[in-house]
C-alpha cells in the first residue's frame, strides 16, 4: 500500500517581492499598501500589482479576496477580504462561506445608506466553465448535511452576495483553492453562509492591471509519495539546512531524490548482466506568473510557467530486457504534490504542482552496458498568451552532461531516461503538461568497451550519448486567465538535445 510522506506541514512559497513593470501616468506604482488592498481607479493606465509569496511566516487563515459586481475592467480590483471558504464542492459548485461577525463592505452600501445593493439577486453566472481534469486530484468536500438552511431569507447585510467573486487560498474544504463566482445566497447555516458557485476567471479580478513575478517553491511544502522502495528524500530551504545522503549539503531551494531500482533483465541471463538503475535528482523549481489587462476589455497577455534548476548523477548498468515495440518500460518512483500560493496584489493565486519522477529503459536485451552520467542545467516549460496571437506554447532546456564512467559490450542498444512529468495549472485545472526527460543512449556494433581514463578498445564501433527530451501540451483550461479559450491541446514541442559521451572504433 503506497504511503504518503509529508516532508513538512504544507506551506506557501518563499520568495521576496518582485515589483513588475508599468506604472501609473504620475509614476508612481499602486503596492498593496498597510492593508493589502488593491490599486484605486486609474483610467489613464494599468495599475501594476506586486508579486509575491503569500507566506508571511506567520501562518494563520488563508487569504482571500473578493470582486463586487461592477469590478473588472472598469477599473475596479479586487480587495482582500475576511471571507473564508468553509467547505467547497467542486463537482455541485456548492461552498460554505463564513464571516467575521461584523466586517464592514466598503465597495457595497449598507442598508442603513439608503443605497440598494448593485448585486444581481440569484443571476446565473455568464462565466465560462473550467471543468476539471480528469488526471487532478479532486479538490471537493461538500457542505455538510447537518448544515441546513435556515427558511429565512439572508439578511440584507450579508457579506456574501450573488455575483460576488471569490478567490481563496487552500483552506479546509478546498485543498487546490478557490476561484468562483457567487451565484445565488441559499441560506444561514450553522456553519456559515450556504452558496451555489460557478466558476470564475482571474481577469474579473486583476481587471486591467498588470503584474509579473517569478517565486520559488519551497521544497519543504511539497508532498512526496514513494512509489519505489529505494527512494530517499532530502531538501534545504532557507532558515532550516536538512543534509543530503553521506552528508552532503544542498543548494538552498533544492529538493533531492535519490532512487535505486533493479530492472527486467532478459531470461536466462547470468547474474553478472542484472540490469539497475541508480542516482540522484535535484530540483529548484520556480513558477513564473504574468498577467495583462487589456485596453477596454479582454486580456492582452498573460504567461504560466514552471522553471527551474536540475542536476542530476545516474548510472544504468547491466543488460536490461527488451522493450515492448509498443512502449518502452517506464517505472515511477515518486510522486510529488504542491500547492504554492501568489499574491497578486490582493489576490491569492494557487498554483497547483504536480510531479511524477521516473526511470524509462528502452533496450533491445542484447547490450551490457555500465554508464554514468553528471548533468546540469535548466529548463523552462508553459505557455504565454499576446492579444494577437493566442496562446504558444513554452518549452526550453539548457542541459549538459558529462560521463563519470562509460563502458559498453555486445552488439546491440539501450536508451534510458531519469525524468519528470509535470502538470502546471490554477485553483485545481491542469494548464500545462510537461515530460522533461534527460537520458542517456548507448549503441554497439560487435564488442567494445571505452572508459573515462581514456582506454578504449572496440571491434566495431561503440558510441555513449546523454541527451535531454521535452515534450507536453497546453490545455484548454487557460483560459482560466480570461482569456479566449481554444480547441485543442497545442503541443509544447518536441524539443531534443544530444551530447556524446564517449565512443571508441577499431576495424
Amino acid at each position: 500500500m503506497r504511503r504518503s510522506t509529508r516532508i513538512a506541514p504544507l506551506l506557501a512559497i518563499t520568495a521576496a517581492s518582485l515589483l513588475v513593470a508599468g506604472c501609473s501616468a504620475t509614476g508612481s506604482g499602486a503596492p498593496d499598501g498597510a492593508k493589502d488592498a488593491a490599486v484605486a481607479d486609474d483610467t489613464t493606465a494599468s495599475p501594476r500589482l506586486t508579486v509575491r509569496s503569500a507566506d508571511d511566516g506567520k501562518g494563520g487563515d488563508a487569504p482571500s479576496a473578493v470582486a463586487r459586481p461592477g469590478g473588472g475592467h472598469d477599473g475596479r480590483l479586487a480587495t482582500k477580504s475576511a471571507l473564508k471558504v468553509a467547505s467547497f464542492d467542486r463537482n455541485s459548485g456548492r461552498a460554505v462561506i463564513t464571516t467575521p461577525a461584523v466586517r464592514p463592505s466598503p465597495s457595497r452600501p449598507s442598508a442603513s445608506s439608503g443605497a440598494s445593493s448593485s448585486a444581481p439577486s440569484g443571476t446565473p453566472s455568464s462565466t465560462p466553465s473550467h471543468p476539471t481534469s480528469s488526471g487532478s486530484p479532486s479538490a471537493t468536500s461538500p457542505a455538510s448535511p447537518s448544515a441546513t438552511p435556515s427558511k429565512s431569507a439572508p439578511s440584507p447585510k450579508a457579506d456574501v452576495a450573488a455575483g460576488d467573486i471569490i478567490a481563496s487560498a487552500p483552506a479546509p474544504g478546498a485543498p487546490q483553492g478557490v476561484l468562483a463566482k457567487v451565484t445565488k445566497v441559499v441560506g444561514r447555516t450553522d456553519r456559515g453562509t450556504e452558496v451555489t458557485t460557478a466558476p470564475a476567471t482571474l481577469d474579473a479580478l486583476l481587471g486591467g492591471s498588470t503584474a509579473h513575478g517569478t517565486v520559488p517553491v519551497d521544497p519543504a511544502s511539497v508532498k512526496v509519495e514513494p512509489l519505489a522502495p529505494k527512494v530517499k528524500v532530502s531538501w534545504a530551504k532557507t532558515g532550516g539546512l536538512h543534509f543530503g545522503p553521506k552528508g552532503a549539503q544542498l543548494p538552498l531551494g533544492r529538493l533531492r531524490l535519490d532512487v535505486g531500482a533493479s530492472l527486467p533483465t532478459p531470461p536466462g541471463g547470468p547474474v553478472s548482466a542484472e540490469a539497475s538503475a541508480t542516482g540522484y535528482v535535484q530540483l529548484a523549481p520556480e513558477v513564473d506568473f504574468s498577467y495583462e489587462g487589456g485596453k477596454g476589455s479582454g486580456v492582452g497577455g498573460a504567461s504560466l510557467t514552471l522553471s527551474g534548476k536540475w542536476s542530476s548523477q545516474w548510472e544504468l548498468k547491466g543488460r536490461a530486457a527488451a522493450s515492448t515495440e509498443a512502449e518502452p518500460l517506464r517505472v515511477p518512483f515518486a510522486k510529488l504534490h504542491a500547492d504554492p500560493v501568489i499574491q497578486v496584489g490582493p489576490v491569492p493565486v494557487v498554483v497547483n504542482l504536480d510531479l511524477t519522477c521516473y526511470l524509462q529503459v528502452d533496450a533491445d536485451g542484447k547490450a551490457s552496458v555500465d554508464v554514468k552520467q553528471d548533468l546540469r542545467g535548466d529548463f523552462t516549460v508553459g505557455g504565454a498568451y499576446q492579444h494577437a496571437k493566442g496562446w504558444t506554447p513554452v518549452a526550453e532546456a539548457t542541459m549538459h552532461g558529462t560521463p563519470v564512467r562509460a563502458t559498453a559490450t555486445a552488439a546491440g542498444k539501450v536508451k534510458a531516461a531519469l525524468g519528470t512529468e509535470a502538470s502546471l495549472g490554477l485553483y485545481g485545472s491542469v494548464g500545462v503538461t510537461a515530460d522533461v526527460a534527460p537520458y542517456l543512449r548507448a549503441e554497439v556494433a560487435g564488442t567494445a568497451s571505452a572508459a573515462t581514463d581514456g582506454t578504449a578498445s572496440a571491434t566495431g564501433s561503440w558510441a555513449a550519448f546523454g541527451g535531454i527530451d521535452v515534450s507536453g501540451a497546453l490545455r484548454a483550461h487557460l483560459d482560466i486567465f480570461g482569456t479566449p479559450i481554444f480547441d485543442r491541446r497545442i503541443p509544447l514541442g518536441p524539443l531534443n538535445r544530444e551530447w556524446k559521451l564517449a565512443a571508441g572504433h577499431r576495424p
